[in-house]
């Protein structure tokens, strides 16, 4: 999906189009916290999703900014996969605004993707981009290529020529300390990558670097996820200005934790495990966990289970940001696994 969560915005504040619209949590663009996502106008100024709010506010000072509505976004959702799922019976959703279709069983893929685009359009007012390609990884990098509304069909062949230039973490598993470790052993780009000597890449990248060698050459043998099992679900936000009045903490915490017991409850989900997560000044995360005896998502059981966990923690410094997050999910159609031991996680 393009820009999707300002697109869902968009739909029910039309007078907005054209402009540089941000979403983010919060309606102050001076305070902390990142960007969630950026219209393709706010993106012409350097804004994009993941970037502090500050920062965004610097480099567009006349951007529309929007408090996220994450339940809002999870219903504009379920209709564009009920559509995927019209085309195909393998659908891995890898998120609110992602999924990945097998049509190797279709004579026609790509008349097939450009109905699939008409009917998302038709039916949601929504844009999407497809990319169609031998395995997800070509077929995620054809996706890109061509935003917005785009559509493009890409083979392992054509993927170097394509984004061959490109940054090695464009390559799913070259994360910001693999990148680093690339780096220093002189390899930057996908490219470089895919050409690298092998044991210099061993070095960089210990047993995984063959791996990430033939994802750069374009080769991807993973299969897809179709009854891919959500693993948690949080919450969290970031204070304006750092925070260590209690009350402010656990009234946060109260509204956190009725925030995401609302979206689980929306999916028929529960979970077992609660945890707390704060930051602390100037930049030190803590978790704290609990495992109950049974899986819920009542937001006062919740509520009262963070409580407890914050109590835990040494507040030594300043609050930045709190969270809350259920994690230990299942359908609460489905039968309980048995019995849980009371469990606490050690900080991280």
């Amino acid at each position: 999906m393009d820009a999707f969560y300002v697109s869902v915005e968009l739909l029910r504040r039309p007078e907005l189009r054209g402009k540089p619209v941000v979403v983010a949590m919060g309606t102050d663009p001076t305070a902390r916290g990142v960007v969630a996502a950026a219209s393709y106008e706010a993106r012409k100024f350097g804004v994009h999703s993941a970037m502090p709010l500050a920062t965004a506010h610097r480099r567009c000072p006349q951007m529309v900014l929007l408090t996220a509505d994450h339940a809002h976004y999870r219903a504009a959702s379920r209709p564009v996969m009920e559509i995927l799922r019209r085309y195909s019976d393998a659908v891995e959703v890898a998120g609110l605004d992602e999924a990945y279709l097998d049509l190797s069983g279709s004579p026609a893929p790509k008349a097939r993707g450009r109905r699939l685009k008409g009917d998302v359009r038709a039916e949601t007012g929504l844009v999407c981009s497809v990319g169609i390609g031998p395995n997800k990884l070509v077929a995620k990098v054809a996706s890109d290529l061509d935003k917005p509304d785009g559509f493009c069909v890409l083979s392992s062949e054509l993927m170097l020529e394509a984004v061959g230039d490109r940054p090695a973490r464009l390559i799913p598993g070259v994360g910001p300390k693999t990148e680093e470790r690339l780096a220093r052993a002189a390899i930057h780009t996908v490219a470089e990558l895919a050409a690298a000597d092998s044991e210099a890449l061993r070095a960089a990248a210990g047993n995984g670097g063959a791996d990430l060698q033939r994802r750069a050459r374009g080769l991807d043998d993973r299969e897809l996820e179709v009854n891919r099992v959500r693993k948690s679900e949080s919450r969290e936000t970031t204070f304006a200005t750092n925070v260590t009045d209690m009350t402010t903490l656990t009234e946060t915490l109260d509204r956190l934790a009725r925030s995401v017991c609302k979206g689980l409850a929306e999916q028929g989900i529960e979970g077992r495990t609660i945890t707390v997560k704060l930051r602390l000044a100037p930049f030190l995360t803590r978790t704290r966990s609990q495992t109950l005896g049974r899986a819920t998502c009542d937001p006062a059981l919740v509520a009262a289970t963070a409580r407890e966990l914050l109590g835990r923690f040494e507040l030594d410094s300043p609050v930045r940001l709190i969270g809350v997050g259920i994690s230990s999910l299942r359908r609460d159609s489905e039968p309980e696994s048995g019995p849980a031991q009371a469990e606490l996680a050690l900080p991280i």
